[in-house]
């Protein structure tokens, strides 16, 4: 789908929203008009290229000969504690008091880059979701019920949407870091080969790009990184579906933890670089038998629906609508 199909016409303003999903390597920005992302105005910088968010919010806005912003909102992968954000895989800290004077004073807001996804689900455009694991009585408004957005790429967080009469809660949280569920006699023992390695086998150790890696090296004996194990699954290599196997009920058993402690009947939501390669292997390597299978609550699970998001630009929209709603 182009950009152009993918994003709502609204009538430009003269001082757009500014948002900004900061990523490890890549820097995505785009302007807003009353929450609704303006065509044609994402961009993709590279971190390297710049000493800062300043610098990138500054050639960005140079870029789109943009003077007055109507408000700013960052979402970044890190803890946000009194308006300021250390990121967790790349040496910067962003302050908002920092970035007033450069949007002109105007409102600024930053999110932890789960935040920003869970306020993007109301406006994922048709077609940018794909059923991974099917609700056996799914609500009929899932808008209006709890929801829960897992992120899977670089690390593993977290966050739980709920509906509010305008816009959504997302709390912020950090749940890649609590330990890592285990079963069978197999994931037992990996989560002690991980517990070996760090001291403590954590959910993020496991179901992260580093995670998939760490299984497949733990199986097999082999270095591999992410993107070859993911390439031989998909050719349908017998060692890359074992080490699939193994992440995909380890997910499941982290995801039936997230569901039974926030209740998401509005579904599950996957995404992530990491759950976009690995998301069409999922329902066939066994995520949704782990992920119901918690004993005298099993049949309370298969009441939870699992979707992959298949947008890249989602915590733009997310960014745009929460600065709408917050105004």
């Amino acid at each position: 789908m182009t950009e152009a199909r993918r994003l709502k016409p609204f009538p430009y303003t003269p001082a757009p929203q500014l948002v900004a999903d900061i990523g490890g390597t890549h820097s995505r920005l785009a302007l807003a008009d009353h929450g609704v992302l303006r065509p044609g105005s994402i961009r993709r910088l590279a971190n390297a290229d710049h000493g800062g968010l300043a610098e990138i919010l500054t050639a960005y806005m140079s870029a789109q000969a943009v003077v007055d912003c109507a408000g700013l909102c960052v979402a970044a992968a890190g803890p946000v504690r009194d308006e300021r954000l250390t990121l967790t895989n790349l040496g910067w800290t962003i302050e908002a008091a920092a970035l007033h004077d450069l949007v002109g004073g105007a409102p600024v807001h930053l999110l932890n880059d789960l935040q920003a996804q869970g306020h993007a689900l109301d406006a994922l455009p048709p077609g940018h979701l794909r059923a991974l694991v099917m609700a056996a009585d799914p609500v009929a408004r899932p808008a209006q019920a709890t929801r829960l957005v897992v992120g899977i790429g670089t690390g593993f967080n977290a966050a739980v949407v709920h509906p509010l009469a305008r816009g959504a809660l997302v709390p912020p949280a950090e749940a890649g870091h609590v330990h890592l569920p285990a079963q069978d006699r197999e994931e037992r023992a990996f989560a002690r080969a991980l517990a070996a390695r760090h001291g403590l086998a954590t959910v993020e150790e496991a179901l992260s790009g580093r995670g998939l890696e760490a299984i497949h090296e733990w199986r097999t004996g082999q270095a591999l990184g992410a993107a070859r194990i993911t390439a031989a699954l998909d050719a349908g290599e017998t060692e890359a579906r074992a080490t699939g196997a193994l992440f995909a009920r380890l997910l499941g058993r982290a995801l039936a933890d997230l569901a039974l402690t926030h209740l998401p009947w509005g579904g599950i939501y996957l995404i992530g670089g990491v759950a976009q390669a690995l998301g069409p292997h999922l329902p066939g390597l066994g995520l949704a038998g782990a992920l119901c299978q918690m004993g005298r609550q099993s049949a309370l699970m298969e009441n939870f629906a699992v979707h992959l998001v298949q947008d890249d630009y989602a915590a733009l929209a997310g960014c745009a609508r929460y600065l709408e709603n917050a105004g």
